[in-house]
């Protein structure tokens, strides 16, 4: 028994990886602003362990350049295991070859935005379209 249009009163969690602590509170702080809950990892594999753990995020937003476990390899182990099947991806990185995009979306990411052409606020506006986009599918 799946409830639907909850999402009026329940704030969508965004979960945010990203190895840069600067991007990731100043991302995590334009989204609580905009009264989203955000749980933040450095890592993706913290991010992976709450996942494993039962987290459910609305979005997933993440970085694909990071050390150790890339945005990829994430996408991926995200995939194999069945980790947050009805999340959001969206990749956020300065990466911006269509070459990366394609890819990020075969993995199955929902939405390749690039860091350095949007304004902070418009990464908050891009999650909120996306989410309204899947609200409404």
């Amino acid at each position: 028994m799946e409830t639907t249009n909850t999402s009026t009163s329940k704030k969508s969690t965004i979960l945010m990886v990203d190895d840069d602590k600067f991007l990731a509170d100043m991302y995590a702080m334009k989204f609580t602003q905009q009264g989203y809950e955000v749980e933040s990892h450095l890592a993706a594999c913290d991010a992976l362990a709450s996942l494993r753990n039962g987290l459910q995020p609305d979005v997933v937003l993440f970085d694909l350049i990071m050390p150790e476990c890339d945005g990829f390899a994430f996408l991926d182990s995200m995939h194999n295991e069945n980790l947050a099947p009805k999340a959001i991806k969206i990749a956020l990185t300065n990466q911006s070859s269509d070459a990366e995009a394609a890819r990020a979306k075969e993995l199955g990411a929902d939405a390749f935005l690039v860091k350095a052409t949007l304004l902070p606020s418009e990464v908050v506006n891009r999650v909120g379209e996306e989410l309204e986009k899947h609200r409404k599918a």
